[in-house]
């Protein structure tokens, strides 16, 4: 695994809200490195999971935030809470995954506005499945429903006629079937009707489109979002599974963090956080 810290978060509103504003601003600049993107994003996204958890202190950073850089907070912290929405429960088990490293984001940028192209289907709002199912393809792994390949598809759907075309794992394949299939689920006369039959669930609409929203705003922000790790919202708290985590059959989480304690968030302190509840 990746020898990288689970970021820290300020406990005081002020100075989270100055980290984000710079994280944000750096992640855009073309003259940011590409070797400190990883970080600078990793810190970005855990700052967002932090406060989605906890009203009154994404309140106060709101407050100390530009009025730029509130509107993408308040959409990111509305995402997060929609998929937190979701969630009945959080697990025990860390799961049956390999987290990979995504294919590089120009080839990603390119399969989506092929498949917009094609289609009609708004690349951001490709981008934005690809980014909710799989964080673009870093997940390898079947879900409980049976899901699988980056865009996460059940055999049977992709097996429909004019759905799934090639390799249902492949990057590129998975891409243009998720547009296609959201064509046919009615995603041109109303892109919330398409993502339904994605995932029934308005949450999930809800996720999907704020993220789209804010590529659509500046497509500078994909470069964030590209960047973000898979976290994993267990009842231990929000465990970071970095690329090289490989499980071939779910464990407790209790053992998961016994043999890899760098994946629990950081305890409460003079710079840390709390973690999700």
């Amino acid at each position: 695994m990746e020898q990288r810290r689970y970021p820290t978060v300020p406990l005081d509103p002020r100075s989270t809200a100055a980290l984000l504003s710079n994280l944000e601003a750096a992640l855009r600049d073309p003259a940011t490195g590409a070797t400190k993107l990883p970080d600078l994003a990793h810190r970005q996204q855990v700052i967002y999971r932090v406060l989605s958890s906890d009203q009154r202190r994404s309140a106060a950073v709101l407050q100390h935030l530009s009025p730029r850089w509130r509107s993408v907070a308040e959409r990111h912290l509305a995402a997060r809470r929609a998929f937190l929405a979701m969630s009945k429960r959080r697990p025990i088990t860390v799961p049956a995954w390999r987290i990979l490293k995504p294919q590089p984001l120009e080839t990603l940028l390119a399969h989506y506005r092929k498949a917009s192209a094609a289609t009609g289907i708004d690349w951001e709002v490709l981008a934005a499945v690809n980014l909710v199912e799989t964080g673009m393809g870093r997940i390898d792994g079947v879900s409980v429903a049976n899901a699988q390949g980056p865009m996460q598809f059940l055999p049977t759907t992709w097996a429909e006629p004019g759905i799934g075309q090639g390799n249902i794992r492949d990057p590129h394949d998975a891409i243009q079937a998720a547009a296609r299939y959201l064509v046919r689920r009615g995603g041109l006369t109303s892109i919330r009707r398409g993502l339904w039959g994605y995932n029934n669930s308005d949450h999930y609409g809800d996720a999907v489109l704020l993220y789209a929203s804010l590529l659509r705003e500046d497509p500078r922000a994909v470069v964030g979002l590209y960047h973000w790790e898979i976290h994993y919202n267990a009842q231990q708290g929000d465990l970071w599974l970095p690329v090289g985590y490989q499980q071939l059959k779910p464990i407790s989480v209790q053992r998961y963090l016994q043999l890899h304690p760098g994946s629990a968030p950081p305890r409460q302190g003079g710079t840390g956080q709390d973690g999700e509840t």
